[in-house]
C-alpha cells in the first residue's frame, strides 16, 4: 500500500525575518497592506503561524513602529555627532534630517507620525523614546548655551496650563532618570509650552509637504523649509543663526 507523501515541514521563521519582510511591505506599498496574510505569504508560511510571535497585527505594527524610531534616531544621532556642539546648529540639523527621512520613507512617515496608535495619536508619542531622546539632547545643549525668548507664563491660554504642568512633570521625571543633559532648572512652563509649538510648526510643515497638500504650488520646497527655520529661530530670540540653507 503506497503511503500518502508527507507535508513538507513548515520553514523556520525568526522575529528579524517577520520584521524585515514586514518593513520590506511597508516601504514599497504603504500601510495598508501591511497585513498578516501579505507577511506570511512573502515568508512562505500561513498566516495563524505568525500569531506565535505576534497576538496581532497591531502588536505587529507596534513592534515595526519602534524599530522605525530607532533607526531614525540613530541615523540623526549619527549626523548629529558631527557637528560643533552647539544647540542652534545641532537642533535644526535635527529639523532637516527629519524632514530629508520624511522625504525619502513616506511610508514609513505616514505609519509612525500620520496615524493613530492607541491613546497617542501621531506624532511623537514620548520624549523619553529614542527619537524624542535625540530632539531633547539638542534642545538641552540650546536652552544652556543661549538665552532663548520664552512665552511668559502668563501669556500661556489657560486652558493649556494643565496639559503642560502634565508634561512639564513627566519631562522632568524622565530627565532625573536618565543621562540627558538638560538644564532641569529651565524647564518652566514657557519652555515647555514652546518645545510643543515648535514641534507642533515643524511637524505641521514636514507632513504638508510629505503629502503634496501645500495651500500653493511650491517651486522651491527647500527654501520655503528654510524660510519656516528660520521664522522659528526668530521667534525665540535665534534670528540669524540659523546654518546653512537645505539641499
Amino acid at each position: 500500500m503506497t503511503q500518502p507523501a508527507r507535508r513538507g515541514r513548515m520553514p523556520a521563521i525568526h522575529d528579524a525575518d517577520i520584521r524585515r519582510v514586514a518593513r520590506t511591505v511597508l516601504a514599497d506599498q504603504g500601510p495598508e497592506a501591511l497585513t498578516l496574510r501579505a507577511i506570511a505569504r512573502d515568508l512562505g508560511i500561513t498566516a495563524p503561524a505568525l500569531y506565535r510571535h505576534y497576538a496581532s497585527r497591531e502588536d505587529l505594527v507596534a513592534a515595526l513602529r519602534r524599530d522605525i524610531c530607532v533607526d531614525l534616531a540613530d541615523e540623526l544621532a549619527g549626523q548629529v555627532a558631527e557637528l560643533p556642539d552647539d544647540g542652534v546648529v545641532q537642533l535644526f540639523a535635527i529639523c532637516k534630517g527629519f524632514r530629508r527621512w520624511a522625504l525619502a520613507h513616506p511610508h514609513e512617515f505616514t505609519l509612525v507620525f500620520a496615524s493613530p496608535n492607541g491613546e497617542n495619536p501621531g506624532g511623537i508619542r514620548q520624549f523619553d523614546e529614542p527619537f524624542g531622546r535625540v530632539f531633547l539632547g539638542a534642545a538641552g545643549r540650546l536652552l544652556t548655551t543661549y538665552d532663548l525668548v520664552t512665552p511668559p507664563t502668563d501669556t500661556i491660554p489657560d486652558a493649556l496650563r494643565e496639559d503642560l504642568i502634565g508634561f512639564q512633570t513627566e519631562l522632568l521625571a524622565m530627565l532625573a532618570e536618565s543621562s540627558q543633559k538638560f538644564p532641569a532648572e529651565k524647564l518652566d512652563l514657557g519652555v515647555a509650552y514652546l518645545m510643543m509649538t515648535l514641534w507642533a510648526r515643524l511637524y505641521g510643515h514636514v507632513t504638508l509637504e510629505v503629502f503634496g497638500n501645500y495651500p500653493m504650488p511650491v517651486s522651491d520646497p527647500d527654501a520655503l523649509f528654510d524660510a519656516t527655520l528660520a521664522d522659528l529661530a526668530g521667534s525665540i530670540g535665534l534670528a540669524g543663526l540659523t546654518p546653512r540653507p537645505s539641499g
